[in-house]
């Protein structure tokens, strides 16, 4: 019993050892990972970049798919930018600096919020049918090298209405407590920055028409929305009244940053 014992146990060991041999053999190709993912431009993710050359394309889609969004998307180029916005200068400028009040400044703006707003267009989120037009046709990475472009661009400065400075300096610096409107500054900067971040925009040296149309548009508005920062601006609109928002807004124009290549606009007559 003790040989045949002795047998068995010999036998299993070789059949084991064939089968780790087997086992260790090269994979085949189909099973092996894609080798360009080593080589790949630095930030590509090899699971959700598809337009990466060299990344693997079968599987990408369906992982793209399952993640919701359209691939890795890398920082915003604003060379890249520059060529990809220049359907945008007919109406903000080719620096970013409109002449028409009706189109906002896009210069010196993070490449956060307009990559952001680029995105809203083109689901609909944010209705407009002309900027619909325009972003349905951009990728997500187009949106952020658009963005970087005009975030690279320096914005003109504006001039405030001496008449209004005060007041609207007032509301942006300090808000008004007894009529619940916080301080605009709290969320967009004492100097009108922005909060790339969280995407709030930059509102230094912006059109002040622009400015008083989005508050009439949200203080105006009836129709419930699951925007965030519909949610926060709403409420504070409704409790401005017109000379308020007109104020806020000509305080917004004249506002300008501490970077010296700014200069300060003069004070209009």
């Amino acid at each position: 019993m003790t040989f045949r014992h002795a047998a068995a146990a010999i036998t299993a060991m070789l059949l084991m050892s064939t089968a780790a041999a087997q086992s260790a053999s090269p994979a085949k190709p189909a099973s092996t990972p894609a080798p360009a993912a080593t080589t790949a431009k630095p930030g590509a993710n090899a699971a959700t970049d598809p337009a990466t050359p060299g990344m693997p394309q079968a599987a990408a889609p369906a992982v793209a798919a399952a993640a919701g969004h359209e691939g890795a998307v890398k920082p915003g180029d604003a060379t890249a930018g520059q060529g990809k916005a220049a359907v945008c200068g007919a109406c903000h400028g080719m620096d970013g600096n409109s002449t028409d009040p009706a189109n906002p400044r896009l210069a010196g703006q993070s490449e956060q919020y307009i990559a952001a707003q680029l995105g809203d267009f083109k689901s609909g989120k944010r209705m407009n049918p002309i900027m619909q037009g325009f972003a349905s046709a951009l990728s997500e990475q187009d949106m952020h090298d658009i963005g970087a472009y005009f975030a690279t661009q320096t914005p003109l400065p504006g001039v405030a209405d001496q008449a209004l400075v005060e007041q609207g300096g007032t509301l942006y610096r300090e808000g008004d407590t007894a009529r619940g409107i916080p301080a605009c500054m709290a969320c967009h900067g004492p100097d009108g920055a922005g909060n790339p971040g969280a995407h709030y925009p930059r509102l230094t040296s912006q059109h002040s028409k622009y400015v008083e149309a989005r508050l009439k548009a949200w203080k105006e508005s009836t129709t419930p929305s699951d925007d965030a920062h519909t949610k926060i601006m709403m409420p504070i609109a409704q409790k401005l009244d017109d000379k308020d928002i007109a104020a806020v807004a000509s305080y917004l124009e004249g506002l300008h940053t501490n970077d010296p290549s700014q200069a300060t606009a003069p004070a209009s007559p």
